[in-house]
């Protein structure tokens, strides 16, 4: 599923083509995604200026002056800037169309995205109100990842993909810092010195950073709002090698489960 490099890559493709444009209409094809599509959006946006893009966690948001359209790409979607008429197919649920002739289109072929939309303060919305500091920010740092794990007693790869403690830290994404940390993924959080949290809010950042430099990756459905596919997954140390000899020692990559997700690893490399 697109994850926050993925995300991100999309917000910045997004945001020369809608900023500052009037909506000219907003068409719904199909309301049934993870929450149903708010069948009064026309209403509220036709004839309305796009004021802002940006990123919380997952969520991208398109601030209007009078409320903010929330919207997820869930495990299946993206969001692209077309700029001539294409005929839609099955799985294009949702677009924006701009004044200028651009459009803005959902497609999930899924549907666990999502389109809400929230008048006031969209950190107020629930799915926004408990979220923690984003990973790249300067909140997220190793005092802050130290003091939350002090009576965490679950795994460490399992404490960072929580919300709660910092945003957007993804599977793909927790598996590939965690290697160039050198931290197992089963190690009990708490027993994480400062220094290791250190380390790892430090690989985490660098492990963001370069998969937003590469544009994402892509595996399955995921392309940008170009149609581009991104490429750090060409650079995966871990993820989805099991078996493969390490690239640093050549032991083996291990494959265990870990909350109903696949976590990859070196016995020799990670302790």
């Amino acid at each position: 599923m697109p994850e926050l490099p993925e995300v991100e890559t999309t917000l910045r493709g997004l945001t020369p083509h809608l900023t500052e444009q009037i909506v000219a209409d907003v068409i719904i094809r199909n309301e049934r995604l993870r929450w149903p599509i708010p069948q009064q959006l026309p209403e509220l946006l036709r004839g309305k200026t796009i004021r802002n893009l940006y990123r919380r966690a997952k969520y991208l948001l398109i601030t209007f002056d009078h409320g903010t359209l929330i919207l997820h790409l869930g495990m299946s979607g993206n969001l692209r800037i077309l700029t001539s008429p294409t005929p839609p197919d099955k799985h294009d649920h949702f677009e924006l169309v701009l004044k200028n002739g651009a459009m803005m289109r959902l497609r999930d072929p899924r549907r666990f995205g999502a389109v809400l939309w929230h008048q006031g303060d969209p950190n107020s919305h629930p799915l926004l109100a408990s979220l923690g500091p984003e990973p790249l920010s300067n909140e997220f740092n190793a005092q802050h990842l130290y003091q939350a794990t002090r009576k965490r007693s679950a795994a460490i790869k399992l404490v960072i993909m929580d919300n709660r403690l910092v945003v957007g830290v993804g599977n793909i994404y927790a598996n590939e810092s965690l290697f160039r940390a050198g931290i197992k993924p089963q190690l009990t959080a708490q027993k994480l010195s400062l220094a290791r949290c250190e380390k790892l809010v430090s690989e985490i950042r660098s492990t963001l950073t370069e998969a937003i430099a590469m544009g994402g990756s892509s595996l399955r459905d995921y392309v940008n709002s170009d149609g581009k596919q991104g490429y750090f997954q060409q650079h995966y140390w871990v993820y989805g090698k099991t078996g493969a000899p390490c690239q640093k020692c050549g032991t083996p990559i291990k494959l265990i489960k870990q909350g109903q997700r696949s976590s990859f690893y070196c016995t020799h490399c990670q302790r």
